[in-house]
């Protein structure tokens, strides 16, 4: 009895082993919210806001290790506030591509991925509500692209996926005094296969 339950254990695991191993290509959309601040070393200070995504992912790869690229429309929403209390809402909406290099630990359509990789945003649009007492100084000026690195975690039921991440803007979205503005994001969303 112990040799019929040791040959299972170890086909199951050989059977796992191998499917890690197989090259394999998947295909999904994903959607989910996300909380956006700004950083700053100046005298702006930022909340943190709900925003969402939503769009596309692919995920290839073998022997354990994928790349896994997405493109997806974002909405982030922070609001900054100056030394004095005047506020200033900003809703970005930007096209992101991040570029992700992962691992799968599981089997039997049931895994917990872990990812990281570089994240271009692409902003679309920068729309900003002021207060009647903030003056046109206050105003962001923001680049039209900036870069940031995402960190991961996912876990996988059959076709279903739940992805949590931290994103850490790399480079200064703002301009003219908002030069060392980055943008810091928190997401939680599902994925679901396609192919």
């Amino acid at each position: 009895m112990k040799r019929i339950i040791l040959s299972t254990l170890l086909l199951c695991a050989g059977f796992a082993a191998s499917s890690q191993i197989l090259p394999s290509f998947q295909f999904g959309v994903k959607a989910g919210t996300n909380l956006s601040k700004l950083s700053t070393d100046n005298t702006l200070s930022s909340d943190n806001r709900a925003g969402y995504y939503a769009g596309i992912w692919t995920r290839i790869g073998a022997a354990g290790i994928h790349l896994q690229p997405e493109l997806y429309l974002s909405g982030k929403n922070t609001t900054l506030k100056d030394a004095n209390g005047l506020e200033n809402k900003v809703k970005f909406t930007s096209l992101d591509l991040p570029i992700l290099v992962g691992t799968k630990i599981g089997a039997a359509g049931v895994g917990l991925r872990l990812n990281t990789g570089p994240v271009v945003s692409f902003i679309l649009s920068d729309d900003q509500s002021l207060g009647q007492a903030a003056s046109n100084a206050f105003s962001g000026n923001f680049k039209g692209q900036n870069f940031a690195w995402q960190f991961g975690a996912g876990l996988d039921i059959s076709k279903l996926g739940i992805d949590v991440r931290y994103e850490q803007g790399l480079s200064k979205i703002g301009e003219n005094g908002y030069n060392d503005t980055k943008l810091k994001l928190f997401t939680v969303g599902l994925a679901y296969k396609l192919y």
